[in-house]
């Protein structure tokens, strides 16, 4: 098992990094929310998880080693690959995962890309009790959650990388405008993670 990879950031992509290590860039595959806390040319330090198929070994990256437990924690119920794990940590932060499990919300799980009401209410079932109880702490908080000013190219690539159509990403755009907006007016910076929760509950409600 590869337990985290460390080095500088080598390249990003809308779903992945390029990490050097040991002069060999690893390509990682990673939430938007991770993604935006990455800069080309610095230092990283991402815990992940390698997903072993017949076919292809694929690298999946994580802010911290939370992340990456509950990653794999998902995956412990039928029907939830890789994909759809890390498409529920690009919605929710793990502690959000642990209280909408542990309290039964539905609505919280149907958010995520792909999941749909049965299948919220399947999960809802089979993860009981599997990811422990939410902490209360600062789960809330992604890790890299600092963005530039170009927080709409951001956004919008992070919605197209989660498979939105380009129409979808710019309506969802407009719809976390406001919350960006009064981030800056307060002199801080968007935080993507929040702005990507905004983004897809407003397509959820659509």
């Amino acid at each position: 098992m590869i337990a985290f990879v460390s080095g500088p950031v080598a390249a990003l992509g809308p779903e992945l990094a390029v990490v050097e290590v040991g002069g060999i860039g690893m390509a990682v595959l990673c939430t938007p929310g991770t993604l935006a806390g990455l800069r080309i040319g610095e230092s990283a330090r991402l815990s992940t998880s390698l997903v072993v198929r017949e076919d292809s070994l694929t690298l999946y990256g994580f802010a911290d080693d939370d992340e990456r437990t509950t990653f794999e924690l998902l995956q412990t119920a039928s029907g939830v690959g890789p994909r759809v794990a890390q498409a529920m940590l690009a919605v929710h932060t793990p502690d959000a995962l642990r209280a909408a499990i542990e309290s039964g919300d539905e609505k919280a799980l149907t958010a995520v890309p792909g999941i749909g009401k049965k299948g919220a209410q399947k999960l809802l079932i089979e993860l009981k009790g599997r990811l422990g109880a939410p902490t209360g702490g600062a789960g809330a908080a992604r890790v890299g959650a600092p963005v530039s000013v170009h927080w709409r190219d951001q956004l919008h690539s992070a919605l197209i990388g989660l498979g939105y159509a380009t129409r979808e990403a710019d309506e969802a755009v407009a719809a976390a405008a406001p919350e960006a907006e009064a981030a800056i007016a307060e002199g801080g910076t968007p935080d993507i993670g929040l702005l990507l929760r905004t983004a897809l509950r407003s397509l959820n409600r659509r």
